[in-house]
């Protein structure tokens, strides 16, 4: 199984970047979240110029944000800068969707997405909103078509993962691995322990605070009054619903994935890090075989907190000198 990283864009990203490489993480997928962090397209171009060897691309792209056209533009300029390193992710959206105050695409229209970027990456004509379109770069201006970049589909349902056996070079899913996928890539938050760390040391607490942020935010979006489940959610959830029901989308991603605000805080139970992919390098290692034999072929790591290269650094010594 390899060993791949994501994070969101940001003003190191360039460093976290090649740090990654230096360390043999196979790839870097960036979020595309417009509304929370600096574009996903300028960074990448960034990374690519910046690195050698290091895959890269975004994870994930929702259908919505950009015409199709403007996404396979852009991925061609990418393959020019690194080429044979992109990879794209596409899916349903979650934080830039709800930012927007919407919820998920509905599958249908991730699919029509994919088939049409595939078609123009091809360099073939695709019916696009009942015109026939087509890329025309003049020589030099892109490379020449057809690309193959690889396009995986970020799902974990039985639909989305009917799209992506139908459509996707591949799967990216935040559950356990979906069967069937001879590219199965699996996201996983976390932090490695060091001797003598629990859930609650000030260091893990600060590294896992906007994980365990996210699985409050991800399971009310989901399931509302469910939220009450988690320790300390029927709190959070009550000093969410505070806020009206206009402003409320902002209120929750605020920081999503990258810092934690002060009146959250207080709301976040240090235990539910027990949810993410958090223990002693052995243990962290063990987990990674477990999802390899569950079948999943890359992992994601998604790191957290103010002190991103100690956990790139220790993540890696954990999974890769094991």
């Amino acid at each position: 199984m390899e060993l791949s990283c994501s994070l969101p864009p940001g003003p190191r990203t360039v460093e976290y970047a090649q740090l990654a490489e230096a360390l043999g993480y196979r790839r870097l997928w960036l979020y595309d979240s417009p509304l929370l962090y600096p574009d996903v397209w300028m960074t990448l171009a960034r990374v690519a110029e910046a690195t050698t060897t290091l895959g890269l691309g975004p994870g994930v792209l929702v259908p919505g944000l950009r015409h199709v056209a403007t996404t396979a533009a852009a991925i061609a300029t990418l393959e020019s800068l690194a080429p044979g390193r992109v990879a794209a992710a596409v899916g349903t959206g979650f934080t830039a969707r709800r930012l927007l105050g919407r919820p998920p695409l509905a599958w249908k229209h991730v699919e029509t997405f994919v088939r049409e970027l595939r078609a123009l990456l091809r360099g073939d004509v695709a019916p696009i909103d009942g015109r026939p379109v087509r890329m025309l770069h003049p020589e030099g201006f892109a490379p020449p078509r057809p690309l193959a970049t690889p396009i995986l589909v970020a799902a974990n349902g039985p639909r989305g993962c009917a799209v992506a056996q139908q459509l996707g070079d591949g799967v990216m899913a935040i559950a356990e691995p979906p069967e069937g996928f001879a590219w199965c890539a699996v996201a996983r938050s976390g932090t490695v322990l060091e001797p003598g760390e629990t859930l609650t040391t000030p260091r893990v607490v600060e590294a896992l605070g906007p994980a365990i942020a996210l699985i409050y935010h991800a399971t009310y979006e989901a399931a509302g009054p469910g939220v009450d489940q988690l320790p300390g959610g029927r709190a959070w959830r009550e000093a969410t619903e505070q806020v009206p029901e206009a402003q409320r989308h902002h209120h929750i991603h605020e920081g999503h994935c990258v810092a934690v605000p002060d009146r959250e805080r207080p709301l976040l139970d240090p235990q539910v890090g027990a949810m993410t992919f958090t223990g002693s390098a052995a243990e962290l290692h063990q987990g990674a075989v477990a999802l390899e034999h569950a079948g999943a072929t890359e992992l994601l790591y998604s790191p957290t907190g103010p002190d991103i290269p100690r956990e790139l650094r220790a993540m890696a010594r954990a999974l890769h000198d094991r």
